[in-house]
């Protein structure tokens, strides 16, 4: 053994044996060739989805794909495979955003929260039943503060992992890093399968205020250089990664912390990985292989899209070489959870929780003094898109109080999600709420000058087709020119202008103006943005590399409730500012 493994193993391995990292598994069997087959499964970003259940829309959970979600589907393919291959051929294992994400799970961290009740969170007490052998830490793990985490972790009986959390303190993991779950052969040795846990360097950007002074999240790719030899060393005939990290090495946030999406590096760039098994970008990778630069060993990746919409199925083939196991073989593929039932024992177990936040969802947050709806939001500057644009000036603004940036004016970004959204006149629900916020975005605040506005405003209004004066308006073509979305739409408040959809693209937008002046080229403005737009959805100019100076992982679609809900009344003289419209030098079209 070489002397810096050895170091290694003195530093962490025996503490983490203390702690029962090495854990036994039910027997796989060796064919008579003294080969073995060992069968992984992974979930990832579940967010929350326990059951098959669409809670803003009070139905079944449906979309464009007719997608499943939730681990009451997940756990019947897991059964199956279990069936199939035999339970102690089998390990399973998640990689993270699992306590965030739906009501379900806002309501047991929010309104009856679990470090107050002392009871299961619904997400430990559905993956517990499952039979999980190990669960990874996701950046949304931490969105509910460390306390409710902890409590969480607590009543996993499936370890926690989490290797490049460390205390900001010691320098040491923060949650255990690693575990080697020992699988039993009938007739041979054996076989020892090592799982090392690595979650998001974007936690100490996205959730500042509860982890700053308290945890350091660090490089991906350096904490798996320091902990696969450890893992080799204590035995490990394959090793995987779990990582709540992306493929595309790429960041949503600029140089100062370590990689966001770092999966794929990691397999490049530390020998000894057999796979790895990664959440975080929502993407369905049924099987990817990566070349390692070291050894030139292939590496398998795989993702299992979200919210137990599909679940990661590899098979590793492993045969006796110089008296160890070695990999042999290995493949993937993810399993659509359409296709099968809901398990009944976990519909079962999860049905007092649900009922609760259903009712819940249910309930009457404000009375509205009048309808309001977003039919008219394409081309119109409408009320119930004005409290949106409301709610998330108010956050950012105050969040920049007593900083650098408290003079700068703070303007807001917001697009047309639902044309069928209404804010009925009279009781308005948390359903309604999430009728017209469909996404699960998240607030930032980002700083822009004013002809940086100008080029994304310009670039916003290709969505309208280019109509010359006096023709005929068809709002049938008026709208989505090129095929951009509704959600690709972004209407700018605090500020007022003009587009003049007789123009060209990038030649629309005029008098632009704050506070009756015109916005010069160098005067900066604070932006509140959803994370997907500042994370290059779209395509829009400048907001990617756009100074951040808020992001605290604030759900806007919750924001909005707890507006509602503090005020209690919804009363568009509060809030309605038409300050853009469609014109046509300079003659309105509405």
């Amino acid at each position: 053994m070489s002397s810096r493994i050895g170091r290694a193993l003195a530093a962490g391995a025996t503490t983490l044996m203390a702690l029962g990292v090495l854990a036994p598994a039910a027997p796989a069997s060796a064919t008579p060739d003294h080969s073995v087959t060992v069968t992984v499964m992974a979930s990832s970003d579940i967010h929350g989805n326990a059951l098959n259940w669409d809670y803003f829309k009070n139905a079944e959970f449906d979309d464009s794909a007719h997608n499943d979600v939730g681990l009451a589907k997940v756990s019947t393919l897991v059964n199956q495979i279990r069936a199939d291959r035999g339970a102690g051929h089998t390990l399973l294992f998640d990689s993270g955003d699992t306590i965030q994400g739906t009501p379900l799970d806002y309501y047991f961290a929010k309104v009856e929260p679990i470090t107050e009740t002392g009871r299961t969170h619904p997400m430990a007490k559905a993956m517990n039943a499952i039979g999980y052998d190990a669960v990874t830490l996701g950046n949304h793990e931490f969105n509910y503060g460390l306390p409710l985490l902890a409590k969480w972790v607590k009543q996993m009986k499936a370890p926690v992992l989490g290797a490049n959390a460390v205390s900001a303190r010691t320098g040491l993991p923060a949650y255990l890093p690693f575990i080697i779950k020992t699988m039993k052969v009938d007739g041979g040795k054996p076989v020892k399968v090592g799982v090392l846990g690595l979650t998001n360097p974007g936690v100490a950007i996205w959730d500042k205020a509860n982890v700053e002074g308290r945890l350091k999240f660090l490089d991906l790719v350096a904490s798996a250089k320091k902990w696969v030899p450890v893992i080799r060393a204590l035995g490990a005939d394959v090793v995987l990664v779990t990582a709540h990290a992306g493929d595309n090495g790429l960041s949503s946030y600029g140089t100062d912390l370590p990689v966001e999406n770092a999966s794929a590096l990691v397999a490049e760039e530390v020998p000894g990985i057999d796979a790895v098994l990664f959440g975080h970008a929502h993407n369905d990778v049924p099987q990817k292989f990566v070349t390692n630069k070291a050894t030139g060993r292939q590496v398998l990746l795989t993702e299992p899209g979200k919210w137990g919409q599909r679940l990661s199925v590899v098979d590793f083939t492993l045969a006796r070489q110089h008296g160890r196991w070695a990999v042999t073989g290995k493949s993937s593929t993810t399993l659509n959870t359409n296709t099968v039932a809901e398990d009944p024992k976990i519909v079962a177990l999860m049905k007092g929780q649900h009922d609760k936040t259903v009712g819940y969802v249910n309930q009457v947050v404000a009375q509205s003094k009048e309808q309001l709806s977003a039919a008219e939001s394409p081309y119109k500057d409408t009320a119930i898109l004005d409290y949106i644009q409301k709610v998330q000036t108010d956050l950012v603004a105050k969040a920049v109080e007593g900083t650098a940036d408290a003079s700068l004016p703070v303007l807001s970004i917001a697009a047309p999600f639902s044309r069928t959204a209404v804010f009925p006149a009279g009781p308005v629900s948390v359903r309604d709420m999430a009728g017209l916020y469909v996404y699960d975005n998240t607030l930032l605040g980002v700083k822009l000058t004013g002809a940086q506005i100008k080029d994304y405003l310009e670039y916003s209004a290709k969505y309208f087709a280019q109509v010359a004066p006096g023709a005929p308006i068809d709002l049938a073509t008026l709208t989505n020119a090129g095929g951009t979305p509704d959600y690709n739409y972004d209407q700018l408040s605090g500020v007022s202008y003009d587009i003049d959809i007789s123009k060209p693209v990038g030649q629309r937008i005029v008098n632009l103006s704050y506070q009756g002046q015109p916005v010069t080229g160098d005067r900066q403005f604070v932006v509140a943005i959803n994370n997907y737009r500042q994370s290059g959805g779209g395509g829009f100019p400048h907001v990617t590399t756009a100074p951040v100076v808020y992001n605290a992982q604030v759900e806007i679609r919750q924001a909005l409730i707890d507006a509602a809900t503090a005020s209690g009344t919804i009363d568009p003289a509060t809030f309605a500012d038409p300050n853009w419209k469609l014109v046509r030098e300079g003659v309105p079209v509405f």
